[in-house]
């Protein structure tokens, strides 16, 4: 994490790195399973790698094109802006980007990959049913993502999956589900489907069980900053 002052996280700490264990550990076995059933994964190793590049510098534009969301300035949004200057301050870091988002679904989150590629962005919704205090509580919890980077990591934890699932693409529609090693045996597009598919679901419970923590995290790091855990909850 860095070096700000919303309170470190030994729990969230252990756990990505538990989680990135687990997770590359599979992906050795899954890489060791397609080369042994004799499957060129290099094209698409090569594709995943490449929507992972794509994902981890360009989150901020992705996130805020899929909310419809879009930069403000202090001057439109002067209450939001207020808020974010005051927790900048609080926890000692840059300020990110500020973003409204026109929906009436109250939300809010914060992405980017760093510090200073970070946005945050509060739904119109958001804006119109929160008090002060309550609008602070929120917006500490989407920037305690940012301070411990949860974007990144939750980036680079997903690409196990990102594999497995263009692995399983190709085995059901390159034919190679009626190819056999020989004639006796089964069907190699059949096992890479299957072994995709398996790996695909313990990389997305694993990633799914450290998406959960790491709210738990930001709740209490964003409560702990502000001092006002009530108005968060």
């Amino acid at each position: 994490m860095a070096h700000t002052r919303f309170a470190p996280d030994r729990g969230l700490t252990s756990r990505m790195v538990l989680t990135m264990f687990l997770l590359g550990l599979l992906y050795v076995v899954f890489v060791g399973a397609l080369v042994a059933l004799g499957v060129q994964a290099v094209a698409v190793l090569l594709i995943a790698g490449a929507m992972l590049l794509v994902q981890y510098f360009m989150s901020d534009r992705i996130a805020l094109f899929a909310m419809h969301g879009r930069v403000v300035g202090p001057q439109e949004a002067p209450e939001l802006h207020g808020v974010i200057d005051r927790l900048c301050a609080m926890a000692d870091m840059p300020k990110p980007r500020v973003a409204i988002a026109d929906s009436d679904v109250p939300n809010a989150f914060a992405t980017g990959r760093n510090q200073k590629n970070a946005v945050v962005c509060a739904t119109t919704g958001l804006l119109r049913r929160l008090d002060r205090a309550e609008l602070e509580g929120v917006l500490a919890h989407e920037m305690s993502h940012v301070a411990h980077r949860d974007v990144a990591v939750m980036t680079i934890a997903s690409f196990l999956g990102i594999v497995a699932g263009l692995m399983t693409r190709v085995a059901l529609y390159s034919g190679l589900g009626g190819r056999r090693d020989n004639q006796n045996g089964a069907p190699i597009g059949l096992i890479v489907m299957l072994v995709s598919v398996l790996v695909y679901a313990v990389s997305f419970l694993l990633t799914r069980a450290l998406s959960r923590y790491r709210e738990l995290a930001a709740d209490r790091a964003g409560a702990l900053l502000t001092q006002r855990p009530s108005a968060l909850a």
